[in-house]
């Protein structure tokens, strides 16, 4: 199933260890669910001993986590970050990813990222007969780069997916580029 849902968006996830010590995990199984409130949807599989991955305890004992999307010149970098480590072992400091404050959230965001979006933890669930944890979380602030955005001819601001070029899953040990860009108008 997931060699053939692709593309599937990256959602490289920042959650706090302890005070100034961050965990870094890419999770594929991710997606926007809502509008109101905005919410966003990860599925967390185990680690192969059965207990939850860092990524969800984290979130679990303290709420807050931020998602980026993550562009080619980032990608053996998110693919590094989903090395199993020990849980208090930062993948931001073994790779040496730089951090900047987010306005709107107590966690920072990676400085080179162009999109990124500060999350609080809205649910849990659990699913499945092994199971996932579907964490659901409500989007409360949403970086986005200026050097990505242009305003259309409404005067709305609007993300150009080239200057984003944001890669994607698909199985195995293989992602993605944005390829060629299809616009159509939607009927009326």
């Amino acid at each position: 199933m997931i060699q053939t849902l692709v593309p599937r968006p990256i959602a490289w996830v920042l959650s706090e260890i302890e005070a100034e010590k961050y965990n870094l995990a890419p999770f594929s199984y991710f997606t926007a669910v809502c509008s109101d409130p905005p919410l966003i949807m990860l599925s967390v599989g185990k680690k192969p001993d059965g207990s939850f991955k860092d990524t969800r305890v984290n979130i679990e004992q303290r709420k807050d986590f931020v998602v980026h999307i993550a562009h080619r010149e980032l990608l053996e970098d998110l693919n590094q970050s989903s090395a199993t480590l020990a849980a208090d072992v930062s993948e931001l400091d073994q790779l040496g990813l730089e951090t900047v404050a987010f306005a709107g959230s107590r966690l920072p965001r990676i400085k080179p990222c162009r999109i990124a979006y500060a999350c609080e933890c809205y649910q849990i669930h659990e699913l499945g007969n092994t199971p996932q944890s579907i964490i659901y979380g409500k989007v409360n602030q949403i970086y986005i780069d200026d050097a990505i955005t242009r305003t259309n001819e409404k005067g709305h601001l609007t993300v150009d997916p080239e200057k984003l070029a944001p890669i994607a899953r698909l199985g195995a040990n293989q992602y993605m580029e944005t390829g060629e860009i299809i616009r159509l108008s939607r009927p009326k």
